[in-house]
C-alpha cells in the first residue's frame, strides 16, 4: 500500500515498538533499508546503517516522511524457513495442544513453507523473537492451531494459509502498548491500567496490517477480532454475531483456548471448558473440534472433595447474585448516560455468566463423580476469571465520569473485586 495512505498513527516511531526493536537489535542486524527522513526532510538516517540507541535519540518528537517499520529491515531476522524450524521443534514437545495437532503435522509444516512475509512483519516478528520469546511463542502456537482448525474443517489451501498467516501476526500490536499491559506480563489478573491499554492491541494490529502491508484485508479484520466474541462480550468493539468474519471467529477460538492453556499443570480439557463456560461466546464449529479432540486424552482429575466443591459452588452462586443486585441498583441511580451505558453492559455480561452457571447442570450435586468435580473445578475458575473481566469491561465503557457517578463506580467496582476473592 502506498505510504500517501498511511495514517498518521505510524508517522511517530512508536516507543514501545521502538524499544522492542533496539533490543533485538542487540542479536540480531537490524539496518535501515532506505534513507530516513523527518517531515521536513531532514535525514535523520543513512541507509544499510544499523540501527542504535542513536536513532531512538534522533525518532525523539519527530514526525517522519515514511512509516519507521518500512524503512527498517532484519536482515538476519525470522524467515519461512525459521519459522518451520521452530515449528517443528513446538510440535515435537510435550504440550496440551500436542496430540490435536498431530494429524495435521506434515501439511502444517508443508504449509509454512509457503507463508509470505512481507518486510514489516518479518521485522516486528524477528523483534518479539529477539525480545519477547513468549510472545513468539504464542504467535507460532496460533498459526499452528488455525491452520489445524481450518485443515479439520477442509478449508481449501489458501485459506489454511491466510488461517496461519492471522494466528502468526494477531498479536502484532502488543508491540505498540508497555511491555507490563501485555496479556503475558500481566497475566490473566489484569488491572484496570492494563485492561485500558491492552484493549487496543488488535485495532492496532489491524492498522498495521492494512497500513504497512500488502496482505489481504480478511486477515487484518481477523486479527481486528481476535478478542471479540459473539454474544457481544469481547473487545474493542463489542461486536455481535455475524458481525465478526468467519477467520475472525477461527482466530477468537484460537487465541481463548491458547489463553485457558497459560496457566501451570493446564490441559486441552481447560481449553474446552474455557469455550463452553458461557454459551454463545463462541462458534460451536471450531469449539466442537477441540471438544472431540478431548474425548480421546486423559481425564481431568479433582483437586477437591464433593462436599468442598459443593460449598464453592454455592459461594459463586452468592456471588453472582451480589454482583447482580449491585449493578441493578447502580443502575437505577446513575446519574449519567455513560454510567447507564456502563451499568448495562456489566449486566449483560452478569446474565451471560448466569447462563453459564445454569448450563454446567452440575449445581445439582446428585451423584457427582470425581470426572463432574475436576470440570466444576474447571468451570469455576473460568468464571471467576469472567466475573474479574466484568469490572474492567464496565469501567471502560463508563470512560470519565463527573460527580456522584465517579464515587459511585468505583464502589460498586470494589464490591466485585471482593466477590471474586
Amino acid at each position: 500500500m502506498s505510504t500517501t495512505a498511511t495514517s498518521a498513527r505510524f508517522l511517530k516511531a512508536n516507543p514501545h515498538a521502538l524499544a522492542t526493536i533496539l533490543e533485538a537489535s542487540q542479536t540480531k542486524s537490524i539496518i535501515s533499508s532506505k534513507d530516513i527522513f523527518d517531515i521536513s526532510g531532514t535525514k535523520l538516517w543513512a541507509r544499510n546503517q544499523p540501527v542504535s540507541d542513536a536513532l531512538q535519540r534522533k525518532l525523539l518528537d519527530r514526525q517522519l516522511r515514511e512509516p519507521l517499520e518500512t524503512c527498517l529491515l532484519a536482515e538476519d531476522g525470522v524467515t519461512s524457513y525459521s519459522l518451520l524450524q521452530d515449528a517443528e521443534v513446538l510440535l515435537q514437545r510435550d504440550m496440551p495442544l500436542a496430540h490435536m495437532l498431530k494429524p495435521y503435522t506434515q501439511r502444517l509444516l508443508l504449509e509454512i513453507k509457503h507463508l509470505p512475509l512481507h518486510a514489516v512483519a518479518q521485522l516486528l516478528l524477528t523483534a518479539a523473537q529477539a525480545s519477547k520469546p513468549q510472545s513468539f511463542e504464542h504467535a507460532l502456537l496460533a498459526m499452528l492451531l488455525n491452520g489445524s482448525l481450518a485443515m479439520a474443517h477442509g478449508a481449501s489451501t489458501p485459506n489454511v494459509r491466510l488461517a496461519m498467516l492471522a494466528g502468526l501476526m494477531h498479536d502484532l500490536g502488543e508491540l505498540y502498548i508497555a511491555p507490563e499491559h501485555g496479556e503475558l506480563d500481566a497475566d490473566r489478573d489484569l488491572s484496570f491500567e492494563s485492561y485500558q491499554h491492552l484493549v487496543v492491541h488488535p485495532h492496532v494490529g489491524q492498522l498495521l496490517i492494512t497500513q504497512l502491508t500488502n496482505y489481504p484485508a480478511n486477515v487484518a479484520r481477523a486479527i481486528a477480532e481476535h478478542h471479540e466474541r459473539l454474544d457481544g462480550s469481547g473487545y474493542p468493539h463489542c461486536l455481535q454475531g455475524d458481525a465478526l468474519s468467519p477467520l475472525g471467529k477461527l482466530t477468537a477460538v484460537t487465541e481463548a483456548a491458547l489463553n485457558s492453556l497459560r496457566q501451570p499443570q493446564s490441559q486441552l480439557a481447560h481449553a474446552s471448558v474455557a469455550l463452553r463456560v458461557v454459551p454463545g461466546e463462541f462458534d460451536l464449529t471450531w469449539v466442537g473440534f477441540i471438544s472431540q479432540a478431548v474425548r480421546t486424552q486423559p481425564p481431568l482429575q479433582a483437586q477437591l472433595e464433593v462436599s468442598e466443591i459443593a460449598y464453592r459452588w454455592q459461594a459463586l452462586d452468592h456471588a453472582l447474585q451480589a454482583a447482580e443486585r449491585s449493578t441493578e441498583a447502580l443502575h437505577k441511580v446513575a446519574q449519567s448516560t455513560a454510567l447507564k451505558d456502563a451499568t448495562a453492559l456489566a449486566a449483560h455480561l452478569l446474565s451471560r455468566l448466569r447462563t453459564g452457571w445454569n448450563a454446567s447442570g452440575l449445581w445439582s450435586q446428585q451423584d457427582m463423580t470425581e470426572q463432574d468435580v475436576a470440570e466444576l473445578e474447571a468451570v469455576e475458575a473460568e468464571l471467576l476469571f469472567r466475573l474479574r473481566g466484568i469490572q474492567r469491561a464496565a469501567l471502560l465503557r463508563a470512560g470519565s465520569l463527573q460527580g456522584d457517578d465517579v464515587h459511585r463506580i468505583h464502589e460498586w467496582g470494589h464490591s466485585l473485586a471482593v466477590l471474586h476473592k
